[in-house]
């Protein structure tokens, strides 16, 4: 498994390109998986169902199982919130996981950046960033830059930059 991250802030366009990127490396026969951070309290469950009702009768992890999916719902309750580190020792191998957000995490990045946006880059004061994927191109920048729209690109520099999670985490 290695693992790549796409940061940037907000409204720079991350979900739409990793909506685009996902297919062009599954195409070219890769599993690949996410792994998303919420910064705000989110719910995948909804109010009715039984999950939510075991939820909210105080089950710590409720796991739902169907012949097509399963969803595993932990509560954190007053535990901190997971390190990036044990997340990934969750997941089932694949190929490629694609961390979006985390964006302070040391893992490689390739940062986002849509200069409508307004905010400022993440290069240079991200170390961890590989490359760039923009609609406004860096002068004298030596990272590897993508057009936004460029998904068959932006997969050939997940290819070549993701890392074994090893390789940063324990």
């Amino acid at each position: 498994m290695r693992i790549i991250g796409l940061a940037g802030w907000s409204g720079s366009g991350k979900t739409t390109l990793l909506a685009r990127l996902i297919p062009v490396l599954v195409g070219r026969g890769a599993r690949v998986s996410t792994l998303k951070h919420a910064h705000h309290r989110f719910d995948v469950d909804q109010p009715g169902k039984d999950s939510h009702a075991h939820r909210m009768a105080g089950a710590t992890e409720v796991l739902v199982s169907s012949a097509k999916r399963i969803a595993l719902m932990r509560e954190l309750r007053d535990e901190p919130e997971w390190t990036l580190g044990r997340l990934l020792k969750r997941m089932a191998p694949v190929d490629y996981v694609i961390i979006e957000g985390f964006k302070r995490e040391r893992h490689p990045k390739i940062e986002v950046f849509r200069a409508a946006n307004g905010k400022p880059p993440l290069y240079p004061q991200d170390p961890a960033i590989r490359a760039i994927a923009t609609d406004a191109p860096f002068p004298d920048v030596a990272l590897p830059q993508v057009a936004l729209d460029d998904a068959e690109t932006l997969a050939n520099l997940v290819i070549n930059l993701a890392v074994p999670p090893g390789m940063i985490f324990d």
